[in-house]
Order: structure tokens, then sequence, then C-alpha cells
């Protein structure tokens, strides 16, 4: 039998008076991402996607006299040929699918449902594409872009030397607190997926970067206002995934790069220059309850070493 429902850390939005279809979906809904939340410890972020996908899903049901819990294979064949017509691409099918079946999975391992419908769907064929990158000169162009004499130039600058000097996950940048930055070793602390702690080396250049906008830009930007945030916006808040996004594109426009950029192009672009430089990918950054380093480990000293991170040759550093 399902057990009473907890208080839980997401918000709900109401768009208007919802039908009873949906209000007696919202509680099964609500205890399927409480429990993903707490036993696999996911993101905000795919939380939101898998509320997203099974709200969409409710919502089409509910259109069509059904709901979450008395959905059929039928049913959910009907939602997706609607998407596909709608010009929904292979791939958020895909994702979409893959969120109806840990949703149903759950439901029928709690007891709610007698049986799984998305059992019998296969999953829709998905090219795999290359990720785009960068050469290391259209990089150099880009992190160059940015005006530094202005404060918050200054800050895209170094946000840009950041990511391409470590290879964060561009929430995991923008969510970057001070106090996660140890310059004294030149490395800084990140609170991944699942809530791994990890140690990133930052390299000679991002360091430097860093290091200057501590001590001047960042105290410009925030006036009298204080916030943990390192990379604070105009008003002392949290830079969004979405405004980081809107500075890659301002400044590649500017730098005259042609190619389709995403948030992630510097993250592909650091790890293709790394496997330039003769970096073994395998060896990743460390957990920090990892034992000392060894022979067949790479340090963050020894990462650091790497030319185009420590300092990237030709090009003329800024003051």
């Amino acid at each position: 039998m399902a057990t009473a429902l907890k208080s839980t850390v997401y918000t709900r939005t109401s768009g208007g008076k919802e039908s009873a279809a949906r209000e007696a979906a919202d509680p099964a809904l609500q205890r399927f991402l409480d429990a993903v939340w707490m036993e696999r410890g996911l993101s905000a972020n795919t939380l939101a996607a898998y509320r997203a996908d099974l709200t969409a899903l409710a919502r089409w049901l509910e259109e069509h006299d059904s709901a979450l819990l008395k959905a059929t294979r039928i049913d959910l064949l009907g939602f997706i040929a609607a998407r596909v017509e709608g010009g929904s691409r292979p791939r958020s099918t895909a994702r979409q699918l893959s969120s109806f079946r840990r949703f149903f999975r759950f439901m029928v391992r709690e007891g709610l449902i007698p049986l799984d419908p998305t059992a019998q769907i296969a999953m829709p064929k998905i090219g795999r594409s290359l990720p785009k990158s960068l050469t290391e000169a259209e990089v150099d162009s880009l992190l160059e872009a940015p005006t530094v004499a202005d404060p918050l130039g200054h800050r895209d600058r170094t946000m840009l030397e950041v990511l391409y000097a470590t290879g964060l996950r561009v929430s995991e940048l923008v969510s970057l607190k001070h106090n996660q930055v140890n310059m004294n070793q030149g490395v800084i602390r990140v609170v991944g997926k699942g809530n791994r702690e990890r140690l990133i080396p930052l390299g000679e250049e991002a360091v430097k970067w860093v290091e200057q906008f501590m001590q001047g830009p960042r105290v410009e930007i925030l006036l009298e206002r204080q916030t943990d945030y390192l990379f604070p916006t105009r008003r002392g808040d949290r830079m969004t995934r979405q405004a980081f996004w809107h500075i890659i594109k301002r400044y590649s426009k500017k730098a005259g790069v042609d190619k389709e950029l995403s948030p992630h192009t510097l993250r592909h672009a650091f790890a293709t220059h790394l496997l330039n430089h003769g970096a073994d990918l395998r060896v990743g950054p460390k957990p920090l309850s990892a034992p000392p380093d060894n022979e067949d480990q790479a340090s963050p000293r020894q990462t650091a070493s790497i030319p185009h991170i420590q300092r990237r040759p030709g090009k003329g550093r800024a003051t």
C-alpha cells in the first residue's frame, strides 16, 4: 500500500484550474520524483526533465479521457505519434520514453499498477553524432572576445578560462562559490552528480584570471552586496545556465567563430585538446576520498602541466 507523501523540495506551479484526473495523478508523480531524488541523488535539472515529460503525458492523457495510472501501451504510442507529427525529434522522443519507463516501473514496483505499459515499446534508433569542437585558435579567439577592462567582461573572460581549463559542466561553473577555490593549490572542489566531490586542477592561466577577478572586478560588480557565488550577475545573484549560453553566443559572434556552439562546446574542446596533447581522459579528476597519487594516477600537478591549459603558446596574456 502506498505510504503517505512526505513534504518535498519541489515547488508546484499552477496553470489554472486543474481537473480531477490531473489532481489524482499528482501524488503518484510527486511520489516518484521524491523516490528517485532520495534513491539516486539526481540533479534538479534531471528531476525537472522527468516532471516536464510526465506532466506533458498527463495532460495529453487527460484530453483523451485517461490518466497516468490508467495509461495503456496504445495510449503511450498515441502520445508518441502525436509528438512526432508535431516535429519532435527521435532524441527527444527517446528521452521522454526513458522518463516514462522509469516512472511506470516504479509504479509497478510500488504495487500501484499491475503492468508496465512501456514494456513492449521499443526505443527509437538515434544516430550518434560527434560533438562539435573548436580548434585551439578558435578557442583563443573566443577567450579574447570579452572586453576585460569592463568588470562584467572580465568576469566573462574568467568564466570562459575556467570552463576551458577544467572541463566543468556549465551548471557547475555558474554554481561555483569562492570557498570552493583553493588558490594556493590551484584546484577547485566540485560537488557533481550523485553528490560526489572531486578536486579539479585549474592550471596556471585560469588561476591568474581568477585571482585578478577576485581582487578587483568582482568587487566592482557587487559594490556593497554580498554573495558566496564566484561569478555573480550585476544584481549580485547566481548566473543561470541560459544567461551563460547567451554570453557564449555573443562572444562567438564577436570572435568570428562560425560554428554552431552550445554551452558544452568548450567542455568538448577541453577534452579534445587534452587528447591532442597526450593526456589520458580515462584518468579524470579524483574524488576527495581517493587514495594518494601513485604512478598510475594523474595528479592535479601533472594535469595542469599540459601546455594549452597552463599557458597557450603564441598568445599575449592580459595583465
